[in-house]
């Protein structure tokens, strides 16, 4: 520990709160996104953000710098999510009024009905963190929706001990430390995780991978999309999507497969009036702020579209609520124009 670190402990111990700021700040963003990769839900990771801090200010005095400070943050703040994990299994299910809604049938009902989106502004210096040499996946793989979404049907336990090993790369016996177990069960633990996610992710057979983040191939793909989703052209956004595609909307569980069952979606979109798109980044992945127009010319946001790509074409859309805009900058409402 260097001395500047120590003398910064000391003045945190003696309840000096910016020297304890000075301490956590450079960890923050990456806690969060450790925290939203364990619940899957950006505002339970916010509060077991918070609750990580309050925890690791009133042990600081049990800090006896055997780990480093960034790993005693994360053991505090996997078991603080364990915790919400345990405390959100009780939560009562949802009840929809789905009266007024006219959607196809859903293929499916999903499990993961509380995922939320995680903005890309605040990735900047969270997923570019050093990682241990046991990391196993990129780390803007490890944030996307397809990732997260499969994390969280794993048990709890199992989930923290992948994303710990897999994901950040600490070493079994420093996960074993950070969750008061042996190495052998840590090492369980990780075997089982990693066979229930290569079920819940089998590599589809032949898909190409995305075009990179901002590049001219992920531009034109986007472009394309926007101008047929406000142009209402239905044959035109069909011809986007791969055979397989998949179409999801958390919190409500149902769920659509196959380019036949979201081509069924979409006209229910477009019956509603005139609808506009306004492009942010979710999850490391082409997102955008949904909006409809109103008689008096005023644009309401409607939700968020966040979309998954494969080479040219688009696999994956996953539509949130409009409660999510907020965290993107994006207003509820546009002013007629």
């Amino acid at each position: 520990m260097g001395e500047v670190a120590a003398d910064l402990i000391a003045r945190a111990r003696a309840g000096d709160g910016e020297a304890f700021r000075e301490l956590t700040e450079p960890y923050l963003r990456e806690l969060q996104v450790h925290c939203y990769r364990m619940l899957g839900s950006f505002q339970d990771a916010e509060d077991a953000l918070q609750n990580t801090l309050l925890a690791a200010w009133q042990s600081l005095e049990g800090f006896e710098g055997r780990a480093s400070l960034r790993t005693w943050l994360y053991r505090i703040a996997t078991h603080r999510c364990l915790d919400a994990r345990r405390a959100a299994s009780r939560r009562p299910a949802k009840e929809w009024d789905m009266s007024g809604v006219d959607w196809p049938e859903p293929t499916r009902l999903g499990e993961v009905v509380w995922l939320q989106p995680f903005p890309d502004a605040l990735l900047e210096g969270a997923i570019e963190v050093p990682l241990g040499p046991e990391a196993r996946y990129e780390q803007a793989e490890a944030i996307s929706l397809a990732f997260v979404t499969a994390l969280q049907v794993l048990p709890p336990r199992q989930l923290a001990v992948l994303i710990l090993r897999d994901v950040l790369g600490f070493h079994a016996s420093e996960v074993a430390g950070m969750l008061d177990a042996t190495v052998e069960s840590v090492n369980g633990a990780l075997k089982r995780a990693r066979a229930s996610l290569q079920r819940q992710q089998p590599s589809p057979a032949g898909r190409e991978p995305p075009p990179a983040a901002g590049s001219p191939a992920e531009d034109a793909l986007v472009a394309k999309f926007v101008r047929a989703y406000e142009s209402a052209d239905l044959d035109a956004v069909v011809a986007l999507l791969t055979d397989d595609v998949f179409l999801s909307m958390p919190p409500m569980p149902f769920e659509w497969e196959g380019r036949d069952a979201v081509a069924r979606f979409f006209p229910s979109i477009f019956g509603s009036g005139r609808r506009e798109l306004v492009p942010t980044r979710a999850n490391g992945q082409p997102a955008f702020g949904a909006y409809l127009r109103a008689h008096s010319g005023i644009r309401h946001g409607t939700g968020l579209f966040v979309l998954t790509l494969s080479g040219d074409r688009i696999c994956a859309m996953t539509r949130f609520d409009n409660s999510v805009l907020p965290w993107f900058g994006l207003p509820r409402s546009l002013p007629s124009r």
